[in-house]
């Protein structure tokens, strides 16, 4: 079979009502130069059955278990041969060209390592959708947040960010990445499993001198939450341990201490937070998810030296804690331009 040039992976973990539903959209705009595959995590519901009987076209990998998003794409990856990968969530309705616009965007920048859509929320079309909305960002704390989404509070689509930007970081609910930049960066990490694996993976490729983008002429809509809801604390562990992590591997030391030691506070603050609104598990898994981490640390700490410490990406050199909860700023084109610069 002739490489294709594009090739979208989708993740699959018992998500077969998912599959039922936004496979078809995903088959009808698919380009001729674009090949479709589902990779199944160890699915215990019928999933590789379903597809074979009910979308032969579609080539399967079977992974046999469940080894997290972070497993799971790298081991998928590692068999399939393209110029570049999607990594696109299982819940994802998508509109024709979604794939010829970005790779047209990134066939003209070999510069451009990878890059994301416009996310729109499935359920409510005219509002960004809180995983990846119009590209990501980090504030110098190594809190996330988006163009359309702040914290918890997504703003709705009126075409205030339409163009094309170059972002910290791009979602991995629809990722699409330059194979070569992929598997020169090192893949994704395993130690992550699920979350925030993808703002690590294109720290990385901003340390090797490449660009991110987000192109929001395609757009995509996105359900979330369909593997773990937020308020959930799994996903609470995951979310505080690896983003220390992703600092601990990617901040030089002069760095990477002193902000330690004000997320510290402020994990412990967030932890107060949970108790106080009654999440007992949420608190718990604050302070797992600290254990665990200092567990880590050490060998992050080496992998920090791996990549040169140069990265023209954005990151927003203010809090965007205090910006969100004091200033009471909810929208990203409120946040001051000149506040955002290489690291």
């Amino acid at each position: 079979m002739k490489e294709p040039k594009v090739a979208v992976v989708i993740l699959n973990w018992n998500g077969k009502s998912f599959l039922e539903r936004f496979l078809p959209s995903v088959l009808k705009y698919n380009p001729s130069f674009a090949e479709v595959f589902v990779a199944d995590n160890g699915s215990t519901d019928g999933s590789l059955t379903f597809l074979k009987t009910r979308f032969p076209e579609v080539a399967t990998l079977d992974l046999k278990e469940n080894h997290g998003y972070t497993g799971g794409y790298n081991l998928a990856l590692e068999q399939i041969k393209a110029t570049y990968y999607v990594l696109l969530n299982s819940d994802i309705e998508v509109e024709e060209g979604w794939i010829d616009r970005i790779v047209s965007v990134m066939d003209q920048d070999p510069e451009i390592a990878a890059c994301q859509p416009k996310i729109l929320a499935y359920s409510d079309r005219e509002r960004f959708e809180y995983a990846g909305a119009a590209g990501g960002f980090i504030d110098y704390l190594g809190y996330p947040f988006c163009r359309g989404r702040v914290f918890d509070h997504t703003e709705e689509d009126k075409g205030q960010y339409n163009s094309t930007a170059q972002v910290f970081w791009a979602t991995g609910a629809c990722l699409f990445v330059r194979a070569s930049d992929f598997h020169r960066a090192g893949a994704l990490d395993p130690v992550f499993f699920a979350h925030m694996e993808e703002i690590d993976l294109c720290w990385r490729l901003g340390r090797m001198g490449k660009k991110i983008i987000c192109e929001p002429s395609s757009v995509v809509y996105h359900v979330g939450g369909g593997t773990l809801p937020r308020n959930n604390p799994r996903k609470t562990f995951l979310n505080f341990r690896n983003n220390l992590l992703l600092l601990a591997k990617n901040l030089p030391a002069r760095r990477f201490y002193p902000v330690l030691l004000q997320r510290l506070v402020l994990d412990q603050v967030a932890a107060v937070v949970f108790l106080l609104k009654g999440q007992n598990q949420d608190f718990l898994a604050v302070y797992k998810a600290l254990f665990a981490f200092f567990l880590l640390m050490p060998g992050k700490r080496k992998q920090s030296r791996q990549l040169t410490r140069s990265n023209g990406s954005p990151v927003y050199h203010r809090s965007i804690v205090f910006s969100y909860f004091l200033k009471r700023i909810k929208r990203f084109d409120q946040l001051k331009p000149k506040a955002f610069r290489g690291i």
